[in-house]
């Protein structure tokens, strides 16, 4: 695990220097992949995992409208959350990251606001509500899903908020005075409607299916089909892939449950015919 946050805060280390943009799979096996070793300037960057912690719902910020609220105003019981930590006059990473999210909900049948919805937090505590609504409005356009405005939340807030939140997520990131940047990873959160961390999802590139198959797992049943949560049933999340991949065990167990389903309905017709037999001779 610690080297897929570490290839995720490569790759944005490399964006935030270079101020170009590229999909950087990340691959466990080869954590190299730039050949170069990390500067002393970005050290305790990066992200530690809590999943299943809790989020503090009560921590105040201002909306894109400006409106003071709490963080529990978005997660209201009945729809997971896609969270993203950025900052909106970022010059590189945070607008490929978020483009890339973008890119990958536009995928899904469901929409923000609908079934799931979309929370960004800046970690730069100098922006303010203009500047989130004005990055409200141009997702929402790229989007080209005008319904979803209501889904879209891009909040601000003070720096012991902020801090607060981020320690809450795992999230570390670091201000490079020279760079006049932040340093930090590209992660995306899927909370559940009662503000738990489900998954965390890394990279530029997020496919849809993972992140389908996190929101329904985020959900706790509030959204999908039954053969959605059949298929997550069967399938685990593999982090050294950052997908999730077929879990043998669950298979067996559902197919040997259906293998017992198939027999009862062969046999139980069987069994009620001899039984009537035997009465009728009685």
């Amino acid at each position: 695990m610690r080297v897929l946050f570490l290839l995720s805060l490569t790759a944005g280390l490399l964006l935030s220097m270079s101020g170009w943009a590229q999909d950087v799979p990340y691959d466990p096996a080869k954590p190299n992949v730039t050949g170069h070793e990390l500067p002393k300037e970005f050290e305790n960057v990066g992200v530690d995992e809590h999943l299943g912690g809790q989020l503090d719902l009560s921590l105040p910020f201002v909306s894109d409208e400006g409106e003071q609220v709490t963080l529990g105003k978005y997660f209201n019981g009945s729809k997971p959350v896609l969270m993203a930590m950025v900052y909106y006059t970022c010059p590189s990473l945070c607008n490929h990251h978020l483009n890339a999210l973008n890119d990958t909900m536009k995928k899904l049948k469901w929409t923000a606001g609908q079934e799931f919805e979309v929370v960004a937090v800046s970690m730069n505590h100098r922006e303010g509500p203009d500047v989130a609504a004005a990055k409200k409005v141009n997702y929402v356009k790229n989007y080209g899903r005008p319904e979803s405005i209501n889904g879209w939340h891009f909040l601000t807030g003070t720096e012991e908020n902020i801090n607060k939140l981020a320690d809450q997520l795992g999230f570390k990131f670091k201000w490079i005075e020279d760079q006049q940047q932040y340093a930090h990873a590209a992660v995306a959160y899927v909370v559940t409607p009662g503000g738990k961390l489900s998954r965390y999802l890394y990279g530029l590139a997020v496919d849809d299916e993972t992140l389908r198959l996190s929101l329904i797992e985020a959900s706790n049943g509030k959204i999908g089909t039954v053969v959605d949560h059949l298929i997550l049933y069967c399938l685990q999340f593999d982090p050294g892939k950052n997908k999730f991949t077929l879990y043998a065990w669950n298979v067996m167990r559902l197919g040997g449950g259906l293998v017992l389903v198939v027999m009862a309905l062969i046999l139980v017709p069987i069994w009620m015919r001899e039984k009537k037999k035997s009465q009728s001779k009685a």
